[in-house]
C-alpha cells in the first residue's frame, strides 16, 4: 500500500512539476533568445556605424550623390530605432522579473531580431555603395601601344617630358598638322612613368568640336569623381581648384581648336603646382594660351616615313623585294603623316605576300588621293576600310562608331551586339582580330577592351550616312532638345547617347528603322516615357545598364525583334512591364545588380544567355520559389550568377541553385560559385554533356565546346572572387579555395583550365600532386596562402615537359615554399612565361634552379617582394654558365623588402636588351647593380630612394652618369 501511495504523490509531483520545469526552461530559452538577438543587433549597428563612418570621412560634400544621402538618413533613422530597443533592453535588465514576462520579452526578442535584418541590409547596401566610391586614381585610360625607342614620336614625348621638369615652365604647347601624332604623345604623357612621379593626379581631356565651357568643366570634374555643382561656371571653377589646389596637376588638352581660358574655367592661374600640355593643330593657339615652350610635331622625312611602314608591315615586306618598292610609292602618298603609315601598313600587311594586290591596292589608294588636309586624311582611312574582304568586317568596324573615341568597348559585349544584329555567327572574335591587326580598332594588349581612334570615327560616321543600313546618329543630350534632331531618329538605324547627361527622352518617336539604341551609364535618367518604345518595333538591342531607371515602361513589349536586354547596375529598378513575355526573341538579358527578381523573368524561358546575381534570388521565404525557375530555362547556353560575398543567405541560395544547373541540358558557358566540391561533383555527374566535357582527355586548347568561370570553396573574403585571366575574358578559370588534399574532379577540371587559382589550400606539398598532365594547359596561375607548397613543380623522375603555355606565374603568402623547380627543367618547360611574381614567400631562397632560367626566354615582368631568405636573384651557384642574353625580353624588375639581397647577378655579363623599369626599395644589403654602359640600351627608369641610390658601388664612375639621369627617386624614408 505504501508503494502505491508513494507512486500516487510521485505521480502528482511530477504531473506539477513538469509544466513548472518546462516553464523555467522555457524562460531561460527565451531569455538566452533576447541575449543572443540583443548581441547580434548591437555588433551589426556597430559595423553599419562604423560603415557610415568610413564613408564620410571618404566622401566630401560635392562627391555626395542622392544615393549616399538617401542611405545617410537612413542609417540615422535606424541609429535612433536601435538605440530605442537597446534602452528597452537595458530598462529590463535592470528589472529583471520584466524579463520573464513571456509576452514582452518575446516580442522585444523578435523586434530585434527582425531589426538585426534591416541593420543588416542596410549594412550591405553601405558596402556595395562604398566599393563604388571612386576617388579619382592618379592615372586613367587605355595604355597606348608603344612607340619605337629613338623613334620621332618617341623623341617628342621625351622633350615634353624634360619641359615638365622644368620648374619655370608650367604651360606647353604641342602643335602640328592632322595625323602627326600629337594625340599619340598626350597618351603616352598620360602613363609616361616620370610623370605620374611627377604629378599626384595627371587628367586627360579631349576637346571636342561643339565644346561648351560647362562641357569643359563637366570632364575635370567627372575626372575628380565630383558632382557639378550647377551651371554656374564661377561655382565650378572654384569646386575644381577647391579640388586640386593642394594636389601637383597635370591638365593634358588634346584637340584644342580653340582658345580656352584656363584661369576663368579652372582657376589654374592660382595653382603652382599645376602644369598643362595642350596639343593643337593651330600655332596660333598656343600663343593665345600663353604657353611657356612650343614643340612643333613635323612629319616624317622620306626615311623615317618607309622605316616606319616597314616596321609596321613586318616580316611578309622583308621577303619580297617587289613589296618595298610599293611600299615607298604608298608613301609617298602619306605626305609624312604617322597616323596615315600605320594604318596603311596594317591594311598591306593584310594582303600578305600577294604582289598584285599590293600593287592594284596601291592604283585604288592613288585614285583617292586628290584632295587635301582633312579631306585627304579620310580618304586615306577610306581605302583602309574599303580594304576589309567582307561586308560583315565593314558592318562590325562602322558599328564601333556607336562609341565615342574616349569609350573603353568592353569585348564580351560588343561581340554580342554583333551577333545579336546579324553581323557574326561563330567568327565574332576572329573579325575583331583582323580588325585590331589592321589598326581600325585600339587595344593595349588587354583583351578585354578595344576603342577607336577619333579620326577614324568620324570618317566611320561619315560612311554610316551614305550606307544603306548603317546609318549612325551619335548625339548629345542637350541636341535633344531640338525638333530637328528629333528627326534623325526616324532616319537612324543605330543610336548612341552614353555616357552624357541625359535626364530626359522625347515621349512620341518614330524609329521604325532603328536597330540598336545605346542610353548606358546616363544615372540621371530615372524614368523613360510610356510611349518611348512604341514605335522600335525592328529593335534588336537595347543597353540601358548603368542607368538610374526605376522600372520600364508598358511599350518595352512592343520591341518584338529585341534580341538583347542590358540592364546590370540599374540599381533602382525594381518592375519589369507584366507583358514581358511577349518578347519572343529575346535571346541576351542581364540583370545583375538590379532589384529586379527571378520570378518577374520567369516567362522568358527561351532566353540562350542570362546574367543575374545571388541577390535576384530574393530573401529568406522567397528563395526556394525562386530557385525552383531556374530548371524553366531550359533553352539556356550561357549563365553567369555573380556573387554577393556579403549576404549570409549565399552559401544556402547557392547550394539550391547547383543542384538545379544540372537540369540545364543545353548549357555550355556557365560561371558559378559552388560552395562545395560535392556540389560541383554532383552538377558534373548529374549533367550528361558537362560529365561528357571532363571526362574526354583532349586538352582545353583544343576543346572550346565549353566555357566555364568556377569558384569551389568557401568564399569568405571579398577579395576571393571568380578568377579572371589577365588577358583573355574567353579563358576557362577555376579558383580552388580552402579546399584539402587533391581530388579526382579538381583534376580533372584542371585539366581543362586555363586560368587556375588555388587558395589557403591545405594537404599538398606542390602543384604536381595535381598530375603535370593536368597543368599542361594553364596560361594563369595564382597560388596564394598555400601554407603547405613547399615547391611548385617537382619534376623528379618525369620526362616530359610541364607548363609549356603559362604565361603568368603570381605566389603569395607561401610560407614554406622553399624553390619554384624542383628536379630537372626539361626542355619546352615555362618557355612562354611572361610574369612571375613572388610576394612574402618567408623561406624561399633560390628563384631559379639549375636550369630553369635557360627555359624563361620570354619573360618580360619580374617581380620580388618581402621574400626575407632571398641572397642573389640569379644564384651563381646554379647557373654557373648563363649566356650573355639569357633574359633578353625582360622589361620590368621589382625587389621590394629583401633584407639579405645582395646581388641581381653578380656581374655585368648579362645584356639587359629590352629593360626599361627597375623599382627597388628596403634592400639595404644590394650595393651593385648588373649594369656596365652598354648593357641595357632601353633602360628608361629606375625607381629607388637617393640615399640608396648614393650609396650604390659603381666599377666606373660612367656607369653611374649614364644612369643617374634615369632615377626618379621617391620621397618615403624606409
Amino acid at each position: 500500500m505504501a508503494e502505491v501511495g508513494g507512486a500516487v504523490v510521485g505521480a502528482v509531483v511530477g504531473a506539477v512539476a513538469e509544466p513548472a520545469v518546462s516553464l523555467v526552461f522555457s524562460r531561460f530559452a527565451l531569455r538566452m533568445d533576447l541575449n543572443r538577438n540583443h548581441q547580434d543587433l548591437m555588433r551589426e549597428a556597430m559595423k553599419l556605424w562604423e560603415l557610415r563612418d568610413g564613408i564620410s570621412e571618404e566622401i566630401s560634400s560635392n562627391r555626395m550623390t542622392p544615393e549616399i544621402t538617401r542611405w545617410m538618413s537612413q542609417v540615422e533613422g535606424m541609429l535612433t530605432e536601435v538605440t530605442g530597443l537597446d534602452n528597452k533592453y537595458n530598462d529590463r535588465k535592470k528589472h529583471p522579473w520584466k524579463l520573464y514576462r513571456r509576452l514582452r520579452g518575446a516580442s522585444l526578442s523578435r523586434d530585434m531580431a527582425a531589426k538585426y535584418e534591416l541593420v543588416h541590409g542596410l549594412w550591405e547596401e553601405g558596402r556595395r555603395i562604398k566599393a563604388m566610391l571612386r576617388l579619382p586614381m592618379p592615372v586613367v585610360g587605355i595604355r597606348p601601344a608603344k612607340i619605337k625607342y629613338n623613334s620621332p614620336l618617341h623623341k617628342y614625348v621625351e622633350e615634353a617630358v624634360s619641359f615638365l621638369k622644368d620648374l619655370d615652365i608650367r604651360r606647353i604647347g604641342i602643335w602640328g598638322i592632322v595625323g602627326t601624332g600629337k594625340t599619340t604623345i598626350m597618351e603616352h604623357l598620360n602613363h609616361h612613368e616620370n610623370v605620374k612621379n611627377m604629378f599626384d593626379i595627371v587628367i586627360s581631356v579631349a576637346i571636342q568640336k561643339e565644346w561648351s565651357e560647362i562641357g569643359f568643366q563637366q570632364q575635370i570634374l567627372d575626372r575628380l569623381v565630383v558632382n557639378m555643382g550647377s551651371d554656374d561656371i564661377k561655382k565650378n571653377a572654384q569646386i575644381i581648384f577647391d579640388e586640386l589646389k593642394n594636389k601637383k596637376c597635370l591638365i593634358l588638352l588634346d584637340d584644342v581648336c580653340c582658345t580656352i581660358e584656363l584661369e576663368k574655367l579652372i582657376g589654374v592661374h592660382n595653382m603652382q603646382t599645376c602644369k598643362v600640355v595642350l596639343a593643337t593643330r593651330d600655332l596660333a593657339i598656343c600663343k593665345e594660351m600663353a604657353v611657356d615652350d612650343e614643340i612643333e610635331v613635323e612629319t616624317l622625312s622620306d626615311v623615317e616615313a618607309l622605316d616606319m611602314f616597314m616596321e609596321e608591315a613586318g616580316e611578309c615586306i622583308k621577303d619580297f623585294p617587289k613589296a618595298v618598292q610599293v611600299a615607298q610609292l604608298v608613301v609617298k602618298e602619306c605626305g609624312g603623316l604617322p597616323l596615315l603609315i600605320e594604318k596603311l601598313a596594317k591594311t598591306f600587311k593584310g594582303m600578305g605576300g600577294n604582289i598584285q594586290r599590293w600593287t592594284d591596292g596601291r592604283k585604288r589608294l592613288q585614285d583617292l588621293m586628290n584632295e587635301e588636309g582633312m579631306r585627304a586624311v579620310h580618304r586615306v582611312l577610306q581605302f583602309c576600310y574599303n580594304s576589309l574582304d567582307s561586308n560583315p568586317k565593314k558592318d562590325c568596324f562602322l558599328y564601333c562608331a556607336l562609341y565615342s573615341e574616349k569609350c573603353e568597348i568592353l569585348v564580351r559585349c560588343l561581340l554580342e551586339c554583333w551577333r545579336m544584329e546579324g553581323f557574326t555567327h561563330n567568327d565574332g572574335h576572329e573579325i575583331l582580330g583582323h580588325l585590331i591587326n589592321v589598326s581600325l580598332l585600339e587595344t593595349s594588349g588587354n583583351k578585354k577592351i578595344v576603342k577607336m581612334n577619333k579620326v577614324l570615327r568620324e570618317m566611320a560616321l561619315t560612311i554610316s550616312e551614305e550606307r544603306e543600313n548603317s546609318k549612325i546618329v551619335a548625339m548629345k543630350c542637350e541636341e535633344l532638345k531640338e525638333p530637328s534632331n528629333c528627326e534623325k531618329w526616324t532616319q537612324a538605324n543605330r543610336i548612341s547617347l552614353l555616357d552624357e547627361k541625359l535626364q530626359n527622352l522625347p515621349e512620341n518617336l518614330n524609329c521604325g528603322n532603328l536597330f540598336t539604341l545605346l542610353l548606358q551609364r546616363n544615372k540621371n535618367l530615372t524614368a523613360i516615357p510610356n510611349l518611348f518604345f512604341a514605335s522600335m518595333c525592328c529593335l534588336r538591342v537595347l543597353d540601358l545598364h548603368g542607368t538610374g531607371i526605376k522600372s520600364l515602361p508598358s511599350s518595352l513589349c512592343n520591341l518584338i525583334g529585341l534580341k538583347g536586354l542590358y540592364l546590370n547596375s540599374c540599381i533602382d529598378l525594381v518592375e519589369l512591364p507584366t507583358d514581358t513575355h511577349e518578347l519572343k526573341q529575346l535571346e541576351v538579358l542581364d540583370i545583375r545588380g538590379t532589384k529586379l527578381s527571378l520570378c518577374q523573368i520567369r516567362s522568358l524561358t527561351w532566353l540562350k544567355l542570362l546574367r543575374i546575381s545571388l541577390s535576384n534570388f530574393g530573401k529568406r521565404s522567397q528563395t526556394q520559389n525562386q530557385t525552383d525557375n531556374v530548371s524553366e530555362f531550359v533553352s539556356l547556353e550561357e549563365f553567369s550568377i555573380d556573387i554577393d560575398l556579403s549576404d549570409k543567405q549565399g552559401y544556402r541560395i547557392a547550394n539550391i541553385i547547383a543542384e538545379k544547373l544540372a537540369t540545364l541540358e543545353k548549357l555550355t558557358s556557365l560561371k558559378f560559385w559552388f560552395p562545395t566540391v560535392e556540389r560541383l561533383d554532383s552538377f558534373v555527374n548529374k549533367n550528361k554533356p558537362w560529365k561528357d566535357f571532363f571526362d574526354r582527355k583532349s586538352p582545353a586548347w583544343e576543346d572550346f565546346s565549353f566555357r566555364f568561370q568556377f569558384a569551389v570553396g568557401s568564399l569568405n573574403l571579398t577579395r576571393y572572387q571568380i578568377l579572371e585571366s589577365f588577358d583573355d575574358p574567353s579563358y576557362n578559370s577555376l579558383k580552388f579555395i580552402y579546399g584539402e588534399g587533391v581530388n579526382d574532379l579538381i583534376r580533372n577540371v584542371l585539366a581543362k583550365t586555363h586560368a587556375f587559382g588555388l587558395i589557403n589550400h591545405m594537404g599538398a606539398s606542390s602543384l604536381s600532386e595535381f598530375y603535370m598532365e593536368n597543368l599542361k594547359d594553364l596560361f594563369v596561375c595564382s597560388i596564394e596562402g598555400c601554407n603547405e607548397i613547399e615547391t611548385i613543380i617537382d619534376s623528379t623522375g618525369k620526362r616530359e615537359s610541364v607548363l609549356e603555355f603559362l604565361q603568368h606565374l603570381h605566389i603569395e603568402n607561401a610560407s614554406k615554399l622553399e624553390s619554384i623547380w624542383k628536379g630537372p627543367v626539361l626542355a619546352g618547360s615555362l618557355t612562354r612565361l611572361r610574369t612571375l611574381v613572388l610576394l612574402k614567400c618567408q623561406v624561399l631562397t633560390k628563384i631559379f634552379s639549375n636550369g630553369m632560367i635557360q627555359q624563361l626566354c620570354k619573360l618580360e615582368h619580374l617581380r620580388v617582394e618581402e621574400c626575407d631568405e632571398i641572397e642573389e636573384i640569379i644564384m651563381r651557384s646554379e647557373n654557373s654558365e648563363l649566356e650573355s642574353n639569357q633574359l633578353r625580353r625582360l622589361k620590368t624588375l621589382t625587389l621590394l623588402n629583401l633584407p639579405k639581397l645582395t646581388s641581381i647577378w653578380t656581374h655585368d655579363s648579362l645584356e639587359w636588351a629590352s629593360l626599361e623599369r627597375i623599382e627597388i626599395s628596403i634592400c639595404p644589403m644590394l650595393k651593385k647593380l648588373p649594369f656596365n654602359i652598354n648593357n641595357a640600351p632601353k633602360l628608361r627608369c629606375i625607381h629607388c630612394k637617393q640615399e640608396w641610390w648614393e650609396a650604390l658601388k659603381w666599377t666606373n664612375d660612367l656607369i653611374k652618369q649614364r644612369l643617374n639621369p634615369l632615377c626618379a627617386f621617391t620621397s618615403s624614408s624606409g
